[in-house]
């Protein structure tokens, strides 16, 4: 029965091994920001025009309109409706069990109306794990800055694109001797029903204010208050720079934890990160109180270190650290992941990649081997 158990945590966990979100790092080397290549002024899913092409031509080694300049390809139907897909599945090998699977991950359509210059309906459905969002963008504030309204992921931090990393979600809740949460509450299922400002500050900065609720805790729970500033500004047009820090304050129960019972938790962190030529460097700590359990300080942090080898290829080296409880010793994790993006054709991205996991255990103990390799297909539009 345990077996069963550990095997059913180790598919939970790889299944949603990273989900589509915004590329900080595409925005570092090209000296932009998230709003530049999505239709989500903070980043993530969809792409707008500016990311559709930046897919088509920037990234890959062989783009098919090279060859071809009679292919005919776009992703707008008419003249103010716009569609997307990300769709991901991967080959896996496991070194607690010594063997290999293969997993679906995720499969998101993406769907945007401009119903005028200023205003965006978008709404995207994962059909491999029945998630979703919805909501309105509206730039009708000073400097196109905007107000949101419906189901949302909240703006909180660096949107990195594998939410493993422990300061977005980790591994799901799954911590395999304690069985408590690993990462932060940023994992694809969680997003609210609420409303976001965000101010542009100038041409480099972005602030934003968020109140909802958990979409699947209505009426149960208070609602929960996000606020979030990012600073961009580029240094003689030779190195981008990113800086900022995040907040947010919300009420349990929380997902995958072993506190039954409903208690505040107080998070914040700060972020940093630079791009010089095809060389990107990012950063975030963050510390979360009563996150685990009432009276107890959690840390979480992230360094993602990344360079371009040539057209369609780069390097990406990520470690990440979790603390559940900073007072108590031998509990935290850390991993180390390696790998490669690899972009032959557009729209089409390889990712071999191996993960070194470390868990800290007493003197005297052996920690468990949970390294893992994988070979992710991503195929998006």
């Amino acid at each position: 029965m345990k077996f069963a158990k550990y095997i059913l945590m180790i598919c939970f966990i790889l299944l949603f091994v990273n989900e589509n979100f915004a590329l900080p790092r595409f925005a570092l080397r090209m000296g932009a920001s998230c709003v530049d290549c999505h239709v989500n002024p903070t980043g993530g899913a969809m792409r707008n025009r500016g990311g559709w092409h930046y897919g088509l031509r920037v990234l890959p080694i062989y783009s098919p309109r090279e060859s071809d300049k009679n292919l005919l390809m776009d992703d707008m139907i008419g003249k103010n409706i716009q569609i997307g897909f990300d769709y991901r599945t991967q080959y896996i090998y496991s070194q607690a069990f010594n063997a290999t699977t293969f997993q679906k991950m995720q499969g998101s359509i993406y769907f945007n109306a401009k119903i005028m210059d200023s205003i965006d309906i978008y709404s995207d459905y994962d059909v491999v794990n029945a998630y979703w969002e919805g909501y309105a963008i509206a730039h009708i504030l000073p400097n196109s800055s905007y107000i949101k309204a419906g189901t949302f992921v909240p703006d909180y931090g660096v949107l990195i694109d594998d939410h493993t990393a422990y300061t977005r979600g980790g591994d799901l809740g799954y911590l395999f001797q304690t069985n408590t949460r690993q990462g932060l509450i940023y994992d694809p299922r969680y997003n609210i029903t609420g409303a976001e400002v965000g101010w542009n500050i100038s041409d480099f900065g972005l602030f934003t204010a968020s109140v909802g609720s958990p979409v699947s805790l209505s009426f149960g729970t208070d609602p929960t208050y996000t606020a979030s500033i990012h600073f961009n500004p580029v240094i003689a047009n030779k190195v981008a720079v990113m800086f900022g820090g995040s907040y947010t304050n919300f009420k349990g129960p929380l997902i995958y934890t072993q506190v039954p019972s409903e208690h505040k938790v107080n998070m914040y962190g700060g972020f940093l990160g630079f791009g010089v030529g095809q060389f990107t460097l990012i950063g975030e700590y963050d510390i979360a109180k009563d996150y685990i359990l009432t009276g107890t300080t959690s840390s979480a942090q992230m360094v993602e270190a990344s360079y371009v080898l040539f057209k369609g290829l780069e390097a990406v080296l990520r470690y990440d650290r979790f603390d559940p409880n900073t007072s108590v010793s031998y509990d935290e994790v850390s991993r180390l992941v390696a790998g490669f993006s690899f972009y032959p054709f557009s729209f089409i991205e390889l990712i071999p990649e191996y993960r070194f996991q470390f868990q800290a255990v007493p003197p005297g103990q052996t920690a468990p081997k949970n390294d893992s390799a994988l070979l992710q297909f991503h195929f998006y539009y």
